[in-house]
């Protein structure tokens, strides 16, 4: 048996997704491949020899003996980690495996709620959007653990570049040091205001939802906002395009979206000649198993 679990790129709402309030996300093709091997005992393999996420999921999901081997799907060349929430699609990837290979009925409300447990027990904390991204594939708005899906149309993949900013960032200090600023709410509500503008102006909610993160970022004492993707926003708003960071900042990637694609491609062009790492992407389903 084979498991593809996509992984994420958060297109609005990074950190006040935690508050409540909504964010949309895409699941992209590129996360976590299981490849399951009945046998007596249960083995687990992981590139990197860390099984911290993947052995509790397939301990809460009761799973059976056998080979389980975790690799990346669509891996980027060898480098700096690029944050496309690996933890989570590997953790969702081992709760279909698990629930599939026992025989289980595989319903996704179920997957998610397991998965976002384990998860959040293992990470410490976390919002779930990634482990939603992973168990329900496609573009969708999170708010609370609720899902709603969104048409592919609502941000076309061909005029989207998301671009590897240089550097790696971790999530969860900068998750607490958010928590812990007093003077969220405003925040909070400008983050929930460019979600529901997203439809109608995507380009306009990204470029203001940059400006509105890196002010955040400012007050709260987050080290959100390096040269890296100080220069990729340029980038964009040279080509009549916007774009932010995605996720916590401080590194990982950027997304950027363009009213066409002959702007997109000479984005990444751009990007990639001043020795960025582009990253192609594409929408991806959820997490399905295949013989």
């Amino acid at each position: 048996m084979k498991v593809r679990s996509p992984g994420k790129v958060v297109v609005l709402g990074e950190y006040a997704v935690v508050d409540g309030a909504p964010a949309i996300v895409a699941a992209v093709d590129r996360g976590v491949c299981l490849h399951h091997t009945p046998g007596p005992t249960r083995q687990i393999r992981t590139p990197t020899g860390d099984d911290r996420f993947v052995r509790a999921a397939l301990e809460a999901a009761e799973a059976p003996g056998g080979t389980w081997s975790f690799t990346d799907w669509n891996p980027m060349p060898p480098g700096p980690k690029v944050g496309l929430g690996g933890s989570a699609a590997a953790v969702v990837a081992a709760v279909v495996g698990a629930t599939v290979a026992r025989g289980g009925t595989l319903v996704p409300d179920p997957v998610f709620a397991l998965a976002q447990a384990v998860h959040r027990e293992v990470q410490g904390s976390g919002s779930g959007i990634d482990v939603a991204a992973s168990t329900y594939g496609g573009l969708l708005t999170f708010e609370a653990g609720r899902i709603t899906r969104l048409p592919a149309t609502a941000m076309p993949m061909q005029r989207a570049v998301v671009v590897f900013s240089g550097t790696a960032a971790t999530t969860g200090p900068r998750v607490e040091r958010y928590r812990a600023w007093p003077d969220r709410a405003r925040f909070v509500e400008r983050s929930r205001a460019l979600v529901a503008a997203f439809p109608e102006d995507p380009l306009g909610a990204i470029g203001e939802a940059g400006a509105a993160l890196r002010q955040m970022a400012e007050q709260a004492g987050i080290a959100y906002w390096t040269p890296g993707i100080d220069r990729l926003v340029r980038l964009a708003e040279a080509r009549a395009g916007a774009a932010k960071p995605s996720g916590a900042g401080g590194g990982d990637i950027v997304l950027a979206l363009f009213p066409d694609e002959g702007r997109a491609r000479d984005y990444a062009r751009t990007a990639a000649a001043e020795g960025f790492l582009v990253v192609p992407v594409a929408l991806a389903d959820g997490a399905l198993p295949s013989a």
